[in-house]
């Protein structure tokens, strides 16, 4: 994991001071960190940590926890390499008191392992096998020595016996003796590894005979940029198109070698500067070049340019799990619809409309199949029966998947609407991903043994309205499509960076434990999946639970357990009204001290904000509970158990617009924000082709990063600037005052779409059941962007 500071290693008694680092890192005191680590040390979960106990942690938020937790992580194996790394020398007899020094002020795993180099066991080399025939002194004295002619020193360490029969041989050997020296000098390797991380470009080139078939990579067929200013997504680019052997990937030290005959290699200058090595035209100078030459190009270069390619696609994977942990982030916490009579249609054409009724808990009710779309084309039949459906269960809500037949589907729920005003109807279209994913697991074969996949995918698309967070939990996050190169990125780092999203989420708005399935409640701080189902086991069982407390008769769910759980999980119309709230139950006894000082029982308090604000925490704090928290509790007295979504609402979808074709510039529509990257933000404006609004056309100042303005999940508006019938594409433009046809920002290959990667449009779907591609921004843009930038 790179350095998220420029923190410098402390040691105590030989040992790295990890909560001085990690302080200085987050710049906070070094208590804060140390109380932290121990509760992360119990078993304590971050979002637990953060709300609970603010007192013991100063106020640390959960990202400085996330922060925290990760770096904790990282500088403890960076320890435990230190400690194997320093026995394996002192094994070897070869510790000094300088390299041990050097050693413990390591405050990165690179530099540790540039300076175990030179001890690490490795196979027998040319330089250690020209070692044991005797050249090391020839090498010394050629180096020490350029006066010394280099034949005639050669000549004197002929040994059949050894192989070294001629003097070929023996300069060849002392060449290979310093190379060796000459790699494996920790300090040089620093130096010409930031020099080539601040001048390097990346290079990229077509393979041969690969123009065709390598198309999609055509930005890239004659490339170059700085290695320092390429972004994740262009990086991602380079590397998909060099694992598919489209494009040839190298690194140039500094922009004076992309010439074709560069004058000068400024790598091999610093090494011969650190070596003291100067051709001053004495016999040895020119040999003592070469050496030099083939250090850089044989040893060192390799190394490097490994080396900088790795540091540059993680550092392009850690920005892309950043972008999709945000975006998934923005979908879970999007705004619930409530609970309200739901229908969910899962539109198809040839196969028909899947149709389901949810009622206001998300229990399916009804079901049936609609083939109002050619070739049946049984239009009226279908209003007929979905008005039916609609009167007898009282719908509230229509929500539509986004899939093929999505449009044409809306406008019958929309005449429906209009013919039969007094059911009410409110049409909602949503984003389908993972709806598939969901229909298809073990899950929704066990809630619905009897029910056919199709019809499952309507269930997920009727639920996910009601509450987008608690449908979206069941559904493997990379399944639900708001990231950026998603399967090019380390798949442990990505997984563990989104469900540390989702366990965020979740604990944020908090679970109602007589309602939340096995998955959501697997999601709360303290529980897992065994826990979460002997919680539902439980539940039917027994029924209700009345009271928090309950959650002790639960088998295996221990006080450790319910300590970190219990805040989170609610109660409604329970025994305790607290029990509704986010109030901790260690900390009744603070809510009963309030109660008898104001002189009103708890019924009176709960929400009445006059009086609560006439209070002071300060008043109600004691040693175990300061003030952050009875303030916390506070607010939770005025508005129990709030949520802290935003209000619902829908985009309203243009009638007769339904289609790419339909779209001219000029057009001003209302659309979805259904994906954020860092070069722009897609938006659904309901024509089955997401469109890209670039950064440079998301507000009338400059913009650094694409969510100052836009979340996933967002209504705006748009205007249509330009439209690529042939290649799919809509640039868009939230400066509503902004030309049409008028160019905005961002390279053609901002564009670009990820067919391989799984993501994308819903246009090319059959009617057999399988996950949109490309083009929804749920990935679109995960090829995304590769727009070309030349380097300087």
């Amino acid at each position: 994991m790179p350095r998220l500071g420029c923190a410098r290693a402390t040691h105590t008694g030989g040992t790295m001071n990890i909560e001085a680092v990690i302080a200085q890192e987050l710049n906070v005191r070094d208590a804060q960190v140390r109380a932290a680590i121990a509760l992360l040390d119990e078993g304590a979960t971050v979002p637990f940590i953060a709300r609970y106990r603010k007192e013991v942690t100063g106020g640390l938020s959960d990202t400085d926890l996330r922060t925290l937790e990760e770096r904790l992580g990282y500088l403890r194996e960076l320890e435990e390499r230190r400690e194997t790394i320093l026995a394996s020398i002192r094994e070897q007899g070869k510790l000094t008191p300088e390299l041990e020094r050097s050693i413990l002020a390591a405050d990165t795993k690179t530099r540790l392992e540039d300076l175990y180099l030179p001890y690490k066991p490795k196979r027998r080399t040319k330089g250690q096998i020209a070692i044991e025939a005797g050249l090391e002194p020839l090498a010394l004295d050629l180096w020490k020595n350029p006066a010394l002619d280099p034949e005639t020193e050669a000549a004197k360490y002929l040994d059949p016996e050894k192989k070294v029969e001629d003097v070929k041989a023996a300069l060849e050997g002392a060449r290979y003796i310093l190379m060796e020296r000459f790699a494996e000098e920790a300090d040089l390797i620093g130096k010409l590894r930031d020099y080539m991380g601040r001048n390097g470009l990346a290079v990229a080139k077509v393979a041969k005979d690969k123009e065709q078939e390598g198309a999609k990579f055509r930005d890239y067929f004659d490339y170059h940029e700085r290695l320092a200013e390429i972004p994740s997504h262009r990086a991602l680019a380079l590397f998909r198109g060099f694992k598919e052997s489209i494009l040839r990937l190298e690194i140039a030290a500094d922009p004076s070698q992309l010439a074709e005959k560069p004058a000068e290699n400024r790598c091999e200058k610093l090494i011969a500067a650190y070596f003291e090595i100067r051709d001053k035209g004495r016999p040895a100078d020119a040999w003592l070049q070469k050496v030099v030459q083939w250090t850089w190009k044989v040893k060192i270069y390799l190394h490097l340019k490994t080396e900088l390619l790795n540091q540059l696609r993680e550092r392009a994977e850690e920005e892309a799990i950043k972008v999709f942990g945000k975006n998934l982030g923005d979908l879970l916490m999007a705004a619930p619809a409530g609970a309200r009579v739901t229908m969910g249609l899962d539109p198809g054409l040839r196969t028909g409309v899947k149709v389901v009724v949810v009622d206001d808990t998300g229990k399916l009710v009804d079901r049936a199949t609609i083939y109002p779309h050619p070739p049946q084309k049984k239009w009226e039949d279908a209003k007929s029966l979905l008005a039916d459906l609609g009167r007898r269960h009282r719908v509230a809500l229509v929500s539509i998947g986004n899939g093929t037949g999505s449009r044409e589907t809306d406008r019958l729920v929309g005449e429906l609407a209009k013919e039969h005003p007094d059911l009410g109807l409110i049409k909602v279209m949503v984003n389908e991903a993972g709806a598939s994913v969901y229909s298809a697991s073990e899950l929704a074969a066990k809630e619905f043994p009897e029910l056919d996949v199709s019809l499952r995918g309507a269930v997920s698309i009727a639920r996910r309205l009601q509450d987008p967070l608690a449908e979206l939990v069941k559904i493997d996050p990379k399944s639900i499509g708001v990231g950026q190169y998603q399967h090019d990125v380390n798949q442990t780092r990505l997984v563990g960076a989104l469900d540390a999203v989702v366990e965020d989420c979740v604990n944020a708005v908090g679970v109602d434990l007589n309602m939340a399935s096995a998955p959501l409640l697997a999601r709360v701080s303290g529980l897992n999946q065994s826990l979460a189902a002997n919680i539902v086991a439980y539940r039917d069982e027994h029924g209700r639970f009345a009271r928090r407390n309950q959650l002790l008769k639960v088998k295996r769910l221990g006080p450790k357990a319910f300590e970190q759980a219990a805040g989170f999980l609610k109660i409604v119309g329970g025994d305790n009204p607290l029990d509704a709230s986010a109030v901790h139950p260690e900390a009744y006894p603070v809510v009963e001290r309030i109660a008898a000082k104001g002189g009103r029982p708890l019924a009176e308090m709960i929400g009445n904000g006059e009086f609560l604000r006439g209070l002071k925490p300060a008043d109600f704090a004691d040693d175990q509970f300061g003030v952050p928290t009875v303030t916390d509790i506070f607010a939770e007295l005025e508005k129990p158990g709030r949520d802290p979504r935003p209000e619902f609402k829908t985009a309203s979808l243009a009638e007769g617009i339904e289609d790419i074709k339909d779209l001219e510039p000029g057009m001003v529509l209302e659309g979805t924000v259904t994906n954020v990257t860092n070069f722009g933000a897609f938006v659904d404006v309901g024509v089955h082709q997401d469109g890209l609004v670039h950064i440079s056309a998301l507000a009338n100042r400059f913009v650094k990063d694409p969510r100052e303005v836009v979340r996933a999940g967002d209504v705006v508006k748009v205007k249509i600037v330009e439209v690529d019938l042939e290649r799919r594409r809509i640039a868009m433009s939230m400066r509503l005052d902004d030309e049409a046809g008028k160019k905005v920002g961002g390279g053609r290959g901002d564009y670009r779409t990820d067919r391989k990667g799984g993501q994308g449009g819903r246009g090319g779907r059959s009617d057999r059941r399988r996950e949109p591609r490309s083009n929804t921004a749920m990935g679109a843009a995960l090829s995304a962007a590769l727009g070309k930038k030349r380097g300087k």
